[in-house]
């Protein structure tokens, strides 16, 4: 099978990029696949294609950029050019652009694959009618989220025309076949990026590293994250590093300069900027503790197994899908009040001043991640794609037998 790949890829900025990665990652390993089409965003720097297993042959097609109005035809050439047994698009409701209108005819694409009788799975990972788009930092005015909510419920209707939606938590699932009546809606796990050896949960001398880890700004804010580490070291005495990781949103420029200019009297806090894939492992295994500040969720959570896999306790508000996650996935964590510091940081000195309690969670996120590697969501899509392979192929004979 020869299958094409709509995403943003590293070492795009773009959102789901590092997902795409580690899809292609594992899908280049099947044998069912001869080939794999990456129908990405245009980036200065060469693709991140340095893989060290043996698999199929990749071949890369930059043919659309980010708040692009060219996007739905420029993809739709490189499809009709590269002529590729299946398509998979890597989506959320954002990935083509931050305009409405840039965004809105990237996400026709599925349609057009449907159109054009090409066997295609959409990968969603948020639905709007699960985001708190007030707390999410899209809108506060009643007007515009009603606005955002037409808008959104009618590209979900473009979007459902795809052969297959997959989406990544249960309550999706539930929440599409209620409201839509799609019967083309399947539940794909988001699933653990790298499963690494269980490590012995030891942690290096030195200071405790309390971590966070993705782009900041809109729903995702570290300022009391800052605060509780603050209120925890005053009540421990314990020494404590903040490592905020990550860059900032792209709808919020310029949001961790200032908070570094604003806790500049903060000792030990550091911004690492963006992490390039290969210091991830780094990044994880020296931390303590991984939180999750934020006031609400869009969407099943990456940074989440990532913690996992590598044996991480964690701190998360009980809120959304993290809350899903932790019921239908087995994670577990610490949670606070979102509006509280003092939650966060009684929900950080928890796990900090108590060796056992942070190795036990540890243990139990670690075994949550390696339940659903990426090897086993990759299966599940070929499986997919092969499903609506044969049901063509079926509705096909009966048209032939019946003229």
């Amino acid at each position: 099978m020869k299958l094409a790949i709509v995403t943003a890829f590293p070492p795009s900025k773009v959102t789901l990029n590092e997902y795409a990665y580690h899809l292609v990652k594992h899908f280049r390993q099947k044998q069912d696949i001869t080939e794999l089409i990456l129908l990405t965003d245009k980036t200065e720097g060469d693709k991140d294609l340095e893989f060290t297993e043996a698999g199929c042959k990749i071949t890369v097609k930059e043919c659309w950029s980010f708040n692009s109005y060219t996007t739905l035809f420029s993809v739709n050439r490189a499809i009709n050019k590269t002529k590729p047994d299946a398509v998979l698009f890597n989506l959320q409701f954002m990935k083509f652009g931050d305009k409405k209108i840039a965004a809105a005819l990237g996400l026709l694409l599925p349609l057009v694959c449907k159109l054009k009788k090409i066997p295609n799975v959409v990968l969603l990972h948020n639905i709007l009618e699960e985001v708190d788009l007030k707390s999410a930092g899209f809108t506060s005015s009643k007007l515009m989220q009603n606005i955002y909510g037409f808008i959104g419920t009618t590209l979900t209707e473009f979007i459902l025309h795809a052969d297959v939606v997959a989406v990544t938590m249960q309550k999706y699932v539930t929440t599409l076949e209620a409201k839509y009546l799609a019967p083309n809606i399947k539940l794909i796990p988001h699933g653990t990026f790298e499963v690494p050896v269980e490590q012995d949960y030891s942690l290096a001398d030195g200071p405790l590293k309390v971590m966070t880890f993705g782009k900041f700004g809109t729903y995702k804010k570290v300022e009391g994250m800052i605060e509780a580490v603050e209120l925890v070291r005053a009540n421990t005495g314990l020494d404590i590093e903040v490592v905020i990781a990550g860059t900032d949103n792209p709808n919020v420029p310029g949001y961790l300069a200032q908070v570094q200019e604003d806790y500049k009297h903060v000792p030990q806090i550091r911004f690492t900027g963006y992490v390039e894939e290969h210091e991830v492992p780094t990044l994880f295994n020296e931390s303590a503790v991984v939180v999750f500040p934020y006031t609400s969720t869009t969407g099943s959570s990456g940074v989440l197994h990532q913690a996992g896999s590598y044996g991480k306790a964690v701190v998360m508000p009980d809120l959304g899908d993290l809350a899903s996650l932790v019921k239908e996935e087995g994670y577990k964590g610490e949670f606070f009040d979102p509006n509280s510091v003092e939650s966060l940081a009684v929900a950080i000195e928890n796990i900090v001043t108590n060796n056992g309690y942070r190795i036990a969670l540890g243990q139990a996120n670690y075994k949550a991640a390696t339940a659903l590697p990426m090897s086993k969501i990759t299966d599940m899509y070929l499986e997919t794609f092969k499903e609506i392979i044969e049901k063509k192929i079926e509705l096909t004979n009966k048209k032939e037998i019946m003229a």
